[in-house]
């Protein structure tokens, strides 16, 4: 009867400690607080190495301006997050050629940089959209938005090779490599 008794005690004992250790592997969130999912963002609305991701929230009375604010935050951080990118992009191939107008150089990629987001804005995609009304009445607007890095770098290879100042310096493929570099970095994030 013993070795019965210890034998069951055991198994409920082991028992016990394994249902203790698998619950130990749930992440609990800590006590007062709780998860928010967030619509159109995660790790499948990051920026890759093939292209460039955002998203923004706007909300508002109206079902139109909520989107309006929405989408205008979201371009405001893809056209920061590119021209971050483009401006190592540049520092790094500019570096690498050991150009002699190096400055005028990096003047002259500033300012198409600048053109050609304000351009390419124009034609990103809208990847997720999701409108909400709160209990206030309100709209809200969830949205992502992306822009190939492909479609970026043909525009600039097409405006910079056009650039009479740029042209003589300029290497298409040393360019593109530093780009894709950058975006690699990026998509590693």
């Amino acid at each position: 009867m013993k070795k019965l008794t210890y034998s069951t005690f055991m198994l409920i004992a082991l028992g016990g400690a394994f249902m203790i250790g698998c619950k130990s592997k749930q992440k609990a969130a800590p006590t007062g607080e709780k998860e928010v999912v967030v619509p159109c963002s995660g790790p499948d609305y990051f920026t890759t190495s093939k292209f460039f991701r955002a998203n923004s929230i706007g909300e508002s009375m109206d079902q139109v301006t909520s989107k309006k604010k929405a989408l205008a935050n979201a371009r405001a951080e893809l056209a920061a997050s590119i021209q971050t990118t483009v401006k190592a992009v540049t520092d790094n191939y500019t570096n690498s050629r050991e150009m002699n107008n190096k400055e005028q150089v990096e003047e002259r990629f500033e300012q198409l940089n600048r053109e050609i987001v304000d351009q390419k804005l124009t034609g990103l995609k809208t990847i997720c959209e999701k409108l909400m009304k709160t209990e206030s009445g309100n709209y809200k607007t969830y949205i992502a938005i992306e822009l190939s890095a492909e479609d970026l770098v043909a525009t600039y290879n097409e405006r910079l090779s056009k650039d009479d100042r740029l042209k003589i310096d300029y290497d298409y493929e040393k360019f593109k490599e530093t780009f894709e570099k950058e975006m690699e970095k990026m998509g590693n994030n």
